[in-house]
């Protein structure tokens, strides 16, 4: 790859950072996250009544529905407004995550048949070097040879896999591809591209964990003064433990599990909600910057990107 186009595809991921402030990619995303847990607790709750209720599989299904659309959904706008294009309204995107979401699981379902076909023949030359299958001498050869080709396809595989194919399918997806498209794609990068796409998404990595730092450092220092003012200004009757619990994505009933006393008045589960919106947003944050900078990188790696500005 050239290191102007290397240069350029590092500029559009530090500029992943601006993800933050598509709103309309964060409203969606943060209303995914709200919905998606309220379902969740529904079904833990559904399922603890009884395990012959049919309340709690549907719940989980419909959490898993609403993840994966809004998902895509906040996907779409971020890869508008990473293709420098303007972002379409959340309705549109919405519509078209559900004409086009269906294709990265298509995707998924190719890659995990590959690996399944990749594993097979694996296994089999394993068997095959069997000494009671191939013989004395042909069993060692065949396995000194399985050994380390073997090795390798796994190890290249697997980097293949979890670096290029599994992060960067969705956002060939939202850029509009089909199927076939996305898989060809993907094979071209493994192929050519393989070891300049994993140190791109190195560094989104480091970028998306530098954000999750800088998040954690402000709920922390900002959650524990909140919380010391509140229980000595508001007159809180729960220690601040309690009020630092909802940062921490823990409900009333987990945070008596894990401890934290639960007060008498509404201030305490008043505490833990408003924490939970600051979780929701601590985690938010990361993954927009995340999925920014997945579309950075298939943009700057495949022909859809647009010139940057000089």
């Amino acid at each position: 790859m050239p290191e102007r186009d290397l240069l350029n595809a590092l500029r559009r991921i530090l500029g992943s950072v601006d993800a933050v402030r598509n709103a309309r990619a964060l409203s969606v995303l943060l209303g995914t996250f709200a919905s998606a847990g309220l379902l969740v607790s529904m079904a833990e709750a559904s399922l603890a009544a009884g395990p012959g209720s049919w309340r709690g599989p549907v719940q989980a299904g419909a959490a898993l529905f609403v993840a994966f659309y809004g998902g895509n959904t906040a996907g779409i706008l971020v890869m508008d407004e990473a293709r420098g294009g303007p972002v379409r309204e959340v309705s549109e995107a919405l519509r078209a995550a559900f004409a086009t979401a269906h294709r990265l699981l298509l995707v998924l379902l190719l890659l995990a048949a590959g690996c399944a076909l990749f594993a097979g023949v694996l296994l089999g030359l394993l068997w095959l070097s069997r000494t009671a299958v191939s013989g004395a001498v042909l069993g060692p050869l065949l396995f000194g040879l399985t050994v380390p080709v073997g090795v390798l396809a796994v190890g290249l595989g697997a980097l293949a896999l979890t670096a290029v194919a599994v992060p960067l399918a969705a956002p060939a997806v939202w850029a509009g591809s089909g199927v076939r498209q996305v898989v060809r794609r993907l094979v071209a990068l493994i192929r050519h591209r393989l070891p300049t796409v994993v140190l791109l998404m190195a560094a989104v990595s480091l970028l998306t964990a530098g954000m999750g730092a800088i998040v954690t450092f402000v709920v922390m220092v900002g959650g524990r003064v909140v919380a010391a003012l509140g229980v000595a200004v508001v007159g809180v009757d729960v220690p601040a433990q309690q009020l630092m619990a909802g940062l921490f994505g823990h409900g009333l009933r987990s945070a008596g599990a894990a401890g934290a006393p639960i007060g008498s008045t509404g201030h305490g589960a008043a505490a833990l909600v408003g924490g939970g919106v600051v979780f929701a947003l601590a985690l938010v944050l990361p993954g927009l910057v995340y999925l920014r900078g997945t579309c950075a990188v298939y943009l700057a790696m495949t022909d859809d990107a647009p010139p940057l500005p000089r």
